[in-house]
């Protein structure tokens, strides 16, 4: 059975794209500078996953002097659609509803265990 592309880019594509969003458009080292406050990676390797994200359709390039400069084909709300239709296709059978249903017994577990001394988590924050 062929693979079909996944709509959530891979980690360290999903790091260029938050770079990118945040700078509304950027040359490599602009990139690079950007993602190295959480992963120092080499030039090269940011210039490799920006051509890549080119080639699939989630950035547009031009050219400015002798450099590209790059910006997101897509939104970051885009992608938190995509990432969360695939969250609630693998692991709720497509139901909107079951994820909302273990939502809130998430919170109402979260919120058992606050009341009793226990620390907050991040369950109650995603609410």
């Amino acid at each position: 059975m062929p693979r079909t592309a996944r709509e959530v880019p891979p980690p360290l594509e999903l790091l260029c794209l938050r770079a990118l969003w945040t700078l509304r458009e950027g040359n490599v080292k602009q990139v690079r500078a950007v993602v190295a406050e959480s992963r120092p990676l080499a030039y090269t390797t940011i210039m490799t996953v920006l051509e890549r994200l080119v080639r699939k359709g989630r950035l547009r390039r031009r050219k400015a002097g002798r450099a590209f400069v790059y910006s997101p084909e897509a939104s970051r709300d885009a992608m938190r659609r995509a990432a969360i239709r695939e969250l609630v296709d693998g692991f709720f059978d497509g139901s909107e509803d079951e994820l909302i249903r273990f939502l809130r017994e998430m919170e109402t577990e979260s919120r058992v265990a606050a009341a009793h001394g226990g620390a907050e988590t991040i369950d109650t924050i995603l609410l």
